[in-house]
């Protein structure tokens, strides 16, 4: 049995979507045509309009609607505290623990040599004029703690030690509520090496 060419086309884009696979796109996509077609061109709609409106902050590469996004105009910010984090959801996550006041620079990415992602493509170079900018005197590093983001924490921190800067980076502990028995042992033991003074 054929369908039409925009199903097919339909699913192959729904497949472009994180953890989607063919039978999960397959599904999203009979669904909307069959029980949500408002849904569907509500999403459409949706999808073209941030596509012409959303770009990248001039100052802070996060998405943003205007040349400067909310939070590098953002008076109250304190301007001497940059917190490089890897993807724009990584920064809303630090900003719901209204535990930060300081800026940001958003990575887009991090760096991984076996994919073909260095440097160039994270903008690291716009990083470093925007951490030697005079103002910044920490740099908070916010990078995931798997392989790619220790190496880009790593590569990061080494490039602005050379520039007299100050770089932190997020500790790593045991979680709140975590039951020891069920951590594993490479996140208690970071958790001793970081203790602190109570």
């Amino acid at each position: 049995m054929k369908f039409a060419s925009s199903l097919v086309l339909l699913t192959e884009a729904l497949r472009k979507l994180p953890g989607v696979g063919p039978k999960s796109a397959q599904r999203m996509a009979y669904h909307l045509m069959q029980h949500d077609r408002e849904g569907a061109s509500l999403l459409g709609h949706a999808l073209l309009q941030a596509i012409e409106k959303i770009r990248h902050c001039a100052r802070c590469n996060t998405f943003t609607e205007s040349e400067v996004c909310e939070t590098c105009l953002d008076p109250e910010r304190d301007s001497r505290l940059l917190c490089v984090v890897e993807t724009p959801a990584d920064q809303l996550m630090i900003e719901q623990t209204m535990t930060y006041k300081g800026l940001y620079f958003i990575l887009m990415g991090r760096l991984s040599p076996l994919d073909g992602i260095g440097p160039k493509d994270i903008h690291l170079d716009k990083l470093m004029q925007r951490a030697a900018d005079g103002v910044v005197a920490e740099v908070v590093l916010a990078t995931n703690f798997t392989n790619e983001g220790e190496a880009t924490a790593h590569y990061i921190s080494e490039t602005l030690k050379t520039r007299g800067l100050k770089v932190t980076r997020l500790a790593r502990g045991v979680p709140v509520g975590g039951e020891l028995e069920y951590v594993d042992a490479g996140t208690i033991a970071r958790a001793m090496l970081d203790r602190r003074a109570t």
